[in-house]
């Protein structure tokens, strides 16, 4: 009976010692999968597989174009072009009416603020009119949002005259200064239908979301209190953007004589716009009474003046608009300034802004729509609309947010409600011009501060403290930089504290030591699951960066170094010395290494080898394990390289 016992027991450690050769058998096998993995593609080759794939698209679309007629294939190529000849097709009665309708609200509220952004600018009020009305009719045959409202926008209008106002004076030289001002609109939209065209969509992501944040409340403000010169009347004000500069304008001018009919005038139809605002909020019904607010301030406060008199009383008035059809300006594009290469400049600034400004806006209202926006395309026709309009005494035009808002809950269906609006202003210019030369300034400037709160998000500011504190960081800076400095200071220190933040990331990035789950064959970070038990004398660790590089090769050396020593030092429960074997690089989040990064695991290995101690790989990238080979570093470890961490554990134990 006992050595029928011994023999079962036998007969079960053999089954045991099988399996386990078994087992690392197949480990073996594995490990042998990842090592020949084929060599994986060259830059060149991946450039040149792209350049035939694109080539190979091309022809097989020319060629199914060749299968139809010439009317067909020329009505497809304009199709691309002009997206309105595809959904034009399906447009019905139904749709007009809702669009006209959408197209005479936004135009109510598009011609006070039109004027009111033109002055933003330091140009007269007729450039804001003539910029809604050819800039919208464009992108109507060519844009690809539905909703979107083209015209000027605020910040826009400040970034560009607080940058050209610095190479000519407005008010000394206002010709040179507005040629300035077209130009730099060529260049913007130039740059922005390169964008498209070359597909440098993500030039426009180098403004983060948390950048635009705080780059926009800071402009609000500056924007808000540049409105105090039109809003108390004063005569004489400084050029400058900065808080300091422009309250100690205001300062100044109080030891003036200033007339208070201003004052009085803007603010009580400032409260009439914001109450309007505010009771279209709560009944969603009576939207458009916040929307004709506006436009029923300039009447009825030039209906004032005039009958009054009281631009003889010291009330600042509009005085003349030009009118009639936009005028052509191609005659006043100079490349020959001695300006050019800056105009240049602030025209790329200018086309990033505006981009990022119209990209969000209309995603933010596709997706409510339930539709896809195509960003390329959305950028050529932004660019190309605003090349025109330079031809034709535009300024830089790009999607409104509030005005889009209004076209929205207005019911619009299509882009028609662009060129209803755009008709509007034309026949507003035409004959209208004359009935604003008594307009009072004050009503302008209230218009353009009751549309700053909108652009003021406090608790977006909020929401990117809790959730990101480098974020804040870049929103703080580009608030504080617009506020106390110029807007194009703000941007350079949103951008550059974005970028601090990507290097901050790649040269320190985490590492993790994992453990294993119980119940489970996953490893995880030991901190985020105290759960997870840590394997005797192993030591597992992930670097959370996609590039082991000379920026970070070093530093994720000493890291490792560091850990081990301290998991050998804090022992067992009984103060007991643990020693460690094993360090298992779990290399799953590389994707590349250079050979920095080679250079720093070659010395990784040799100090762990002094100490007796062995290192292996798990789960490389195709381009790692082929660098790593290519560099015999596999060779130096002695191929201990494994498909996954708990077969690297598993070849340890049955070694």
């Amino acid at each position: 009976m006992a050595s029928s016992n011994m023999g079962t027991c036998k007969s079960e450690h053999m089954q045991v010692d099988i399996d386990q050769k078994n087992s690392l058998q197949d480990t073996i096998v594995r490990s042998q999968w990842v090592l020949n993995a084929p060599e994986p593609p060259s830059p060149l080759h991946v450039v040149a597989d792209s350049v035939v794939k694109t080539i190979s698209r091309v022809r097989d679309r020319f060629f199914s174009m060749t299968d139809q007629s010439c009317t067909t294939l020329m009505f497809s190529v304009l199709q691309g072009i002009f997206p309105i000849l595809g959904w034009g097709r399906s447009y019905t009665i139904a749709k007009l009416r809702k669009d006209f309708l959408a197209g005479l609200t936004i135009a109510s509220l598009c011609i006070p603020q039109s004027i009111g952004y033109a002055t933003l600018a330091h140009l007269d009020p007729q450039y804001g009119l003539y910029t809604s009305v050819v800039p919208p009719l464009i992108y109507a045959v060519m844009g690809t949002s539905r909703e979107i409202a083209i015209g000027p926008v605020a910040v826009v209008s400040l970034l560009l005259s607080s940058m050209v106002q610095k190479l000519v004076d407005p008010t000394t030289n206002p010709l040179a200064y507005t040629k300035l001002i077209l130009l730099a609109t060529l260049f913007a939209g130039i740059f922005q239908t390169a964008f498209g065209l070359f597909r440098l969509g993500f030039l426009v992501d180098f403004l983060s979301h948390a950048a635009i944040v705080g780059f926009v409340a800071g402009a609000a403000i500056v924007i808000g209190l540049q409105q105090l010169k039109g809003l108390l009347g004063i005569t004489h004000f400084t050029t400058k953007t900065d808080i300091i500069s422009v309250m100690k304008a205001v300062w100044e001018s109080f030891h003036d004589p200033w007339n208070p009919r201003n004052f009085i005038l803007g603010c009580s139809f400032l409260v009439f716009i914001l109450t309007t605002r505010i009771l279209g909020k709560k009944k969603k019904k009576m939207f458009w009474l916040a929307s004709i607010s506006p436009l029923i301030s300039i009447i009825l406060s030039t209906v004032a003046v005039y009958l009054s008199h009281a631009d003889k009383d010291g009330v600042k008035i509009v005085k003349h608009v030009k009118g009639g059809l936009n005028p052509s300006s191609i005659h006043q594009l100079d490349f020959n300034n001695p300006y050019v290469g800056e105009v240049a400049k602030i025209g790329l600034v200018v086309a990033i802004v505006a981009l990022t400004e119209s990209v969000a806006v209309g995603r933010s209202f596709a997706s409510i729509k339930g539709y896809q926006l195509e960003g390329n395309r959305e950028m050529v026709s932004i660019g190309l609309t605003n090349i025109i309009g330079s031809f034709t005494s535009c300024y830089v035009a790009t999607g409104s947010f509030s005005r889009t808002a209004v076209n929205y809950a207005a019911g619009c269906e299509t882009l028609v409600s662009n060129i209803v609006m755009a008709i509007t202003v034309l026949i507003s210019l035409q004959f209208l011009t004359k009935l604003l030369y008594y307009t009072p300034t004050a009503i302008i400037a209230s218009i353009i501060l009751s549309a700053l709160p909108g652009l003021i998000d406090v608790n977006e500011a909020y929401k990117i403290w809790k959730v990101d504190k480098l974020d804040f960081l870049a929103c703080s800076g580009a608030f504080f930089g617009v506020l106390f400095a110029s807007v194009e200071i703000g941007l350079i220190v949103a951008v550059t504290i974005s970028f601090a933040k990507i290097v901050i990331i790649s040269i320190r990035p985490g590492i993790e030591t994992l453990g294993k789950l119980p119940g489970t064959d996953l490893f995880c970070d030991v901190y985020q699951y105290p759960m997870a038990a840590k394997i005797p004398g192993v030591v597992i660790i992930r670097v959370k960066s996609a590039l082991l590089c000379f920026a970070n090769a070093n530093f994720v050396r000493e890291r490792i170094v560091k850990w081990v020593t301290q998991e050998e030092s804090e022992g067992d429960m009984k103060n007991s010395r643990s020693k460690i074997n094993l360090i298992i690089i779990d290399t799953s989040n590389l994707v590349n290494i250079d050979t920095s990064g080679i250079a720093s695991l070659e010395e990784l290995h040799k100090s762990l080898s002094s100490h007796g101690k062995q290192l292996a790989i798990a789960n490389p990238r195709w381009q790692v394990i082929h660098k790593l080979k290519v560099s015999n570093f596999i060779t130096k470890i002695s191929d201990r390289v494994f498909l996954t961490v708990e077969e690297a554990i598993g070849c340890k134990t049955e070694c």
